[in-house]
């Protein structure tokens, strides 16, 4: 494969987990705080573990970047500087760090389900932090009181999503790699 196909693969790879994070924001369960429970980390699990810690990196900036100029990427349909500096602004752009950190961990490290849904809740407990502190910061709320309302309820349905991505990053794995021989 030439240098320059290599390069559009790894373009496409980028914009397609990008894309997918826009496909995963919508698929929402509405809750009565106004922040919907959706499968968006699914997605920035999977850029990770499949694209690394650059491609996942790149992508999630992408689609941080997208929901920045205005296009409705974000749950709800929503999007526009407002949306990404919010008090909710620190989630969405934690998933661009989310991403590098799993995407860093799985390329380095043991890629078997334990090990990947433990990349996975690092990754996640960083996007966690750095939205909390966000909300916390632009709130005026306390950083527990912050973590209870932003961060507890949406624990149960992380558990799944991270499994889940765990899962199906081993299936894929054991799919490509009948087309990397």
């Amino acid at each position: 494969m030439s240098h320059t196909s290599n390069r559009l693969r790894i373009m496409m790879q980028c914009a397609l987990f990008a894309a997918l994070t826009a496909v995963c924001s919508q698929i929402a369960i509405p809750t009565p705080w106004g922040v919907p429970i959706n499968l968006a980390l699914f997605s920035v699990y999977m850029a990770g573990t499949m694209l690394g810690a650059v491609g996942g990196f790149v992508s999630q900036l992408v689609f941080v970047s997208l929901a920045a100029v205005g296009l409705p990427v974000l749950a709800g349909f929503a999007g526009g500087p407002a949306a990404i500096f919010g008090l909710t602004g620190g989630y969405i752009v934690g998933f661009v760090l989310a991403a590098l950190i799993v995407g860093f961990l799985a390329a380095h490290g043991k890629r078997t389900v334990p090990f990947l849904c433990l990349y996975m809740v690092v990754g996640c407990a960083a996007c966690y932090l750095l939205g909390t502190i966000w909300y916390s910061t632009l709130s005026g709320n306390r950083f527990f009181a912050s973590l209870a309302v932003c961060v507890l309820p949406y624990l149960p349905c992380d558990v799944f999503k991270i499994l889940l991505a765990a899962v199906l990053t081993r299936a894929l794995d054991r799919r490509l790699a009948v087309f990397r021989k």
